[in-house]
C-alpha cells in the first residue's frame, strides 16, 4: 500500500504480546487527543522503535500506528533506500486520506518531524509508547531474567576467582595460566572474567562491566584482602533486553564497619520487597523506604547512603524512573543501594524484582547470594 509495509510478521508470540500491548497504549492515547496516528523515527536500535517491531529493521526507521485502520506502518532504509523513511511514511500517510494531528514522541528527530509537518500534519507530542514500555509482557520478563542470568554467571565468576585467591605480601594473588606459579589478581583482571562468563552465556557485556576495588590504585593494581570489592555487570541479551546486577565482595574480611553497613543494605532490599507485596508505590516512596532501612541501623544523616530506582528493559535505565512514576503490578526495577563505609570504600548492592498484583511478593530475577563472602556465591 503506497509502498508502505504493513508490519504483521513478528519473531514469536513474546515479540507479538509486546506489539499488541504498544498499540492499546498508543490507541488510548489517539483517542484522548482527537489524533489520526503515532509515528517514530529513529535508529535500528532505538528502544522505542525496537519495542514497537517484533522484527528488527536495519538502518535509519520510521513507523506509525494508523489510528484509522488500527495497524502499524513501517519504512526502513533496508527495504528502500531512496529518501528518508520519515519522508516516505508521512507521504503514505497523506496518500491514505488522513488529515490532523499525528502524536510523536517528545525527542522525535527534528527531520522526521519536518517531513510530517509538510505533509499537513499538525504535530504534538505524547509519552504513550515510553508508559507502554514501563509495564513488562511475559516475555519481556523473560528476556531481562535472560540477561540477569547472564550477569549472574559473570558475578559468579568473578567470585570463583576470589574465593581461589591466595594472600602474598598483603596482595591477593591466583594461579598463573599454566599453573605452576601465581600472578596479581586485578580489577581488570576481574572485569575481563566477568565478560568471559557473560558472553559464555549467550548475552553481551555492552561495557557495562566495573569493578571498584574503593581506591585510586588503578585496574592493574592488585587488590587486596579485607578491602569491599565492588563489582557490577549490565549485559544485553541477543533481543535488545538488559539486567543489572551489582555485589560487593571481600577477601578475609575482618568484620567491622563494612559489615553493619552490609546488613543495613541487604535489610533495605528486604523491607522495598514487603511494601512492594502490598501495593503500588512511586519512585521516590521505594527509594525513601531503602534509604530509611540503612538509616534505621544507626546510621547518621551526614553518613552518604546512595539509592536509586528505575526499570530496566531496551534500556539500563527506563521508565519507571522519575519520582512519582508507580512501581507496580508488571514494572520490573533495579534498585541500586549504597552505603559508606569511610572515604573510599562504600558496599553497593543491586538486584532486579519484577513487580505482581497487589499481596504477591514480587520476584528477585536470577539473583545470587547478597553475601560479602565470595564462596556464599558458589553455592
Amino acid at each position: 500500500m503506497n509502498g508502505v509495509d504493513i508490519d504483521r510478521s513478528g519473531d514469536g508470540p513474546a515479540a507479538r504480546e509486546r506489539r499488541d500491548r504498544a498499540a492499546g497504549v498508543v490507541s488510548a492515547a489517539l483517542a484522548d487527543r482527537d489524533a489520526i496516528a503515532f509515528v517514530h523515527a529513529g535508529a535500528d536500535r532505538d528502544p522505542g522503535i525496537r519495542y514497537a517491531l517484533p522484527t528488527p529493521t536495519s538502518g535509519p526507521t520510521a513507523i506509525a500506528y494508523d489510528g484509522v485502520e488500527n495497524e502499524w506502518l513501517v519504512r526502513s532504509a533496508a527495504n528502500d533506500a531512496s529518501g528518508h523513511p520519515a519522508e516516505r511514511l508521512a507521504s503514505a500517510l497523506a496518500d491514505r486520506g488522513l488529515e490532523g494531528t499525528v502524536l510523536t514522541p517528545p525527542r522525535v528527530p527534528h527531520d522526521a518531524a519536518l517531513y510530517l509537518e509538510g505533509a499537513g500534519f499538525d504535530l504534538a507530542s505524547t509519552d504513550a509508547l515510553e508508559r507502554a514500555r514501563a509495564t513488562k509482557t511475559d516475555g519481556e520478563r523473560a528476556r531481562i531474567a535472560a540477561a540477569q542470568r547472564a550477569a549472574s554467571a559473570g558475578i559468579r565468576r568473578a567470585a570463583s576467582l576470589l574465593a581461589d585467591a591466595t594472600v602474598v605480601d598483603g596482595r591477593l594473588v591466583i594461579a598463573d595460566g599454566d599453573g605452576t606459579g601465581s600472578e596479581p589478581l586485578t580489577p581488570a583482571r576481574l572485569r575481563t572474567a566477568i565478560d568471559e562468563a557473560i558472553v559464555g552465556s549467550g548475552a553481551f557485556p555492552a561495557g557495562n562491566t566495573a569493578v571498584d576495588p574503593g581506591s585510586d590504585a588503578g585496574t592493574d593494581a592488585p587488590l587486596q584482602p579485607g578491602e569491599p570489592i565492588v563489582l557490577e555487570a549490565a549485559p544485553r541479551d541477543p533481543a535488545g533486553y538488559y539486567g543489572g546486577l551489582v555485589r560487593t565482595l571481600v577477601v578475609d574480611s575482618d568484620g567491622g564497619r563494612e559489615r553493619r553497613v552490609h546488613v543495613a543494605v541487604t535489610q533495605s532490599f528486604r523491607s522495598a520487597r514487603s511494601m512492594l507485596t502490598a501495593g503500588t508505590e512511586s519512585v521516590t516512596a521505594v527509594a525513601a523506604d531503602l534509604e530509611a532501612e540503612v538509616r534505621s541501623f544507626g546510621f547518621a544523616e551526614g553518613d552518604a547512603i546512595e539509592t536509586d530506582v528505575s526499570g530496566v528493559g531496551l534500556e539500563p535505565r527506563e521508565r519507571p524512573l522519575a519520582g512519582g512514576s508507580d512501581v507496580g503490578p508488571g514494572t520490573v526495577v533495579r534498585l541500586d543501594v549504597a552505603g559508606q563505609v569511610d572515604a573510599n570504600v562504600r558496599v553497593r548492592i543491586a538486584d532486579v524484582l519484577a513487580v505482581h498484583e497487589a499481596g504477591e511478593r514480587p520476584d528477585w530475577l536470577a539473583a545470587p547470594s547478597q553475601s560479602l563472602e565470595p564462596t556464599a556465591l558458589l553455592d
